[in-house]
């Protein structure tokens, strides 16, 4: 073995072990390289301890079974001698689709077999086909409008009607309940509008390609070359070369027209399918069911924290300017675009007052779970346990399992933690949900089961993963997700956990960045992995405050974009000739440095094609979060009682009902445009005086 020839090895491996004692077992656990379990019976459980998945054979036994079961149960939703609700016969076809066709999208992405991923990609096609067939049986929806509008033969409680109203409004997103040639008009504009996106997000990541004598000769070096042209493929925010950042904003966003072209037809078809579906625009169809419910009410919204953040922001762009000034030695230079990521890493890392990799000791990943598990127990009396699997249980030898498990209740649920990078593996931090939670007919609970996917590098022998701060925020976001997948409890999977209105399902996650941020519940984990001693109180704090410079800033950003996101997806009569002129008009009412002219950002905004008239989604999940955060937990971040009311009169109904009503009862105050905006206002401001007292800025 090669680590029998290397001593020194050897030795700091065994130092490193000897020194972490202390670490709790799922700390050790997740501080310590994973390996493969020798399978000397031979017998594998299969993935997810699925029988039929012991081989990637097994998919399409899955896909065989799903399209009799659906049949079985389409046939039970039409018969006239029904004796179930008819909600929970669409709950059970949704959760036998949801629970080969979530598997099969995982897998599909993540397994690192050929087999498998092309097997599951195929199960993927069948779900999709088998969708679509439904989408297109009349009989079965009228089934459902009918009990929807005239209610059930059955007695049914609100849920049920809530629920029910959500599956009908998933079947008219197909325009069945439309006039055939109309329906066929969606079904056409659906594709097309796919077609279109796939092509827009192709073009908004290619380099721009720009002749070398156009480009300055002093930054020629900055950016790679291919023959004669220099190709820029990013926006330099990093560089310390002024005109090199200057020159990448002005040539990576340089109009492109065939991007123009494609986004005005996908703006153009999506506005012709929510006037066919019967709505006034294509946002007023996208914000059906969503938390604020329509977009005059996230035009309220962003219009209050505009006029407020407003003088906000510019006090922190003053002090931006004055920062380019004192850097470039020139006293009339003014603050653009291209300059603001740069000056605001840059404050951030004055404010550490330490680089980033001096934080990475303090992080390592077992400390971070440690943490997770501190914090989880405090607020809900429950505990993250390590859980040997069974051979064959995961897709590949680096993967930890947790059983998430209540002091009094038992078993919750199942985290499977996908965290380290490999070759094929997406790089995107993201939770899957590969079962969700539903009351079954003998009245006990379909447990849960996630995984929650990033990439972390490998540990080694000589110490463990280490997270920079931003890692440690990622890791309780999506952490988040899952323990909103996990708490929840409630009658029909189709609204368990992260599925609800995409306005309210970053809410849990968006708030566990409260508690990465706060110095009480970091200070539970922030030890050094070698010496077991933690960080000092000056670094410490210093690493929350530095995550809250220019907040208001970087809030009117969002709002920008948001508020583009709302008029390109709303009344065409209010927008410009071409998305850049609309860009410009939109850029000049919300926010407060310039448009560059001869810049096209929106053209590489690939957002709009995922988020299209949703992109506001993240300024009301941050909003209604923050006020969660200073309503129940600013106080005391482990109090068990806010914990205990947070998780019943929130988490466990999932989506189970209306966002709105679930927050207004739980905030105790309604949700107003103005109670939003002040919420986020009244925190960046708490934010900017504790900065103040903490880190000198010289403007």
């Amino acid at each position: 073995m090669t680590l029998l020839k290397k001593p020194t090895v050897v030795l700091l491996k065994q130092c490193w072990r000897k020194s972490v004692t202390t670490w709790t077992p799922l700390a050790t656990a997740f501080n310590s390289p994973p390996y493969k379990k020798i399978n000397f019976t031979r017998n594998e459980a299969g993935l997810f301890c699925m029988q039929e998945l012991k081989n990637h054979e097994g998919f399409y036994l899955l896909k065989d079974n799903v399209t009799n079961h659906t049949e079985q149960l389409i046939q039970e939703a039409i018969s006239p001698n029904r004796q179930r609700k008819m909600v929970q016969i669409f709950d059970e076809l949704s959760d036998s689709l949801c629970k080969v066709a979530d598997l099969s999208e995982f897998i599909r992405v993540a397994h690192p077999q050929g087999k498998f991923a092309q097997a599951a990609e195929d199960a993927c096609i069948s779900i999709s086909g088998i969708v679509e067939h439904l989408n297109t049986h009349k009989e079965l929806f009228m089934a459902l409008s009918n009990v929807a509008h005239n209610g059930d033969i059955v007695p049914t409680t609100d849920v049920d009607k809530h629920v029910s109203k959500l599956f009908l409004f998933d079947f008219e997103q197909s325009g069945i309940h439309l006039k055939e040639e109309e329906r066929e008009k969606v079904v056409r504009l659906n594709d097309y509008i796919l077609q279109l996106g796939q092509k827009f997000m192709h073009g908004a990541v290619q380099p721009t390609s720009f002749p070398r004598s156009q480009v300055p000769e002093s930054i020629r070096n900055y950016f790679p070359s291919e023959g004669d042209q220099i190709l820029v493929s990013g926006l330099y925010t990093n560089s310390t070369n002024g005109l090199a950042r200057e020159a990448a904003y002005k040539l990576y966003l340089y109009p492109s027209q065939r991007q123009e072209e494609l986004l005005t037809d996908l703006l153009k078809c999506r506005h012709a399918l929510g006037r066919i579906c019967g709505f006034q625009t294509y946002a007023h169809r996208a914000l059906n069911s969503s938390t604020v419910e329509s977009p005059e009410m996230v035009k309220e919204f962003i219009d209050e924290l505009t006029r407020e953040l407003r003088p906000r922001a510019d006090a922190d762009f003053r002090i931006m300017e004055e920062m380019k000034r004192k850097e470039s030695g020139n006293k009339n230079a003014t603050l653009a675009a291209w300059d603001t990521p740069y000056f605001t890493s840059l404050m951030k890392r004055n404010a550490l007052n330490a680089n980033a990799n001096e934080f990475l000791p303090y992080f390592s990943l077992g400390g971070c779970m440690q943490g997770l598990d501190n914090l989880m127990r405090s607020l809900y009396g429950i505990s993250l346990q390590n859980t040997e699997m069974e051979p064959g249980e995961s897709w590949h030898n680096d993967i930890y399992k947790l059983s998430v498990v209540h002091e009094k209740e038992g078993l919750l649920g199942y985290i499977y933690c996908d965290f380290f990078e490999r070759n094929g593996k997406p790089n995107q931090d993201c939770h899957f949900t590969i079962q969700g939670g539903k009351r079954l007919p003998d009245g006990s609970y379909q447990l849960p089961i996630v995984v929650v996917m990033l990439n972390l590098s490998q540990p080694r022998w000589t110490g463990p993963t280490l997270l920079t701060p931003s890692r440690v925020d990622n890791l309780f976001h999506e952490m988040g997700h899952a323990m909103h997948s996990m708490l929840a409890r409630t009658e029909y999977q189709h609204v368990t956990g992260t599925r609800c209105s995409t306005d309210f399902a970053e809410v849990p996650s968006v708030l566990m960045e409260y508690f990465a941020s706060d110095p009480r519940v970091v200070r539970t984990f922030a030890k050094h992995f070698q010496t077991h001693k933690p960080m000092s109180e000056d670094m410490l704090q210093r690493l929350c405050a530095s995550k809250n410079l220019f907040s208001a800033s970087e809030t009117q950003l969002q709002v920008f974009y948001s508020a583009l996101d709302q008029i390109y997806h709303g009344d065409p009569s209010k927008q410009g000739t071409t998305t850049t002129e609309t860009l410009k008009n939109v850029q000049s009412d919300y926010y407060s440095l310039p448009y560059v002219e001869n810049t096209a950002w929106q053209l590489r905004f690939s957002h709009l094609v995922g988020y299209g008239a949703k992109y506001y989604s993240y300024l009301i999940s941050k909003t209604i979060a923050s006020w969660i955060w200073q309503t129940y937990f600013e106080k005391n971040p482990f109090n068990r009682e806010a914990g205990e009311k947070y998780r019943q009169e929130v988490l466990a109904h999932g989506g189970g009902v209306p966002s709105r009503q679930l927050v207004a009862n739980f905030l105790k105050r309604d949700l107003t445009p103005q109670n939003l905006a002040q919420s986020l206002i009244h925190e960046i401001d708490l934010n900017n005086d504790k900065i103040k007292h903490m880190v000198k800025i010289d403007a």
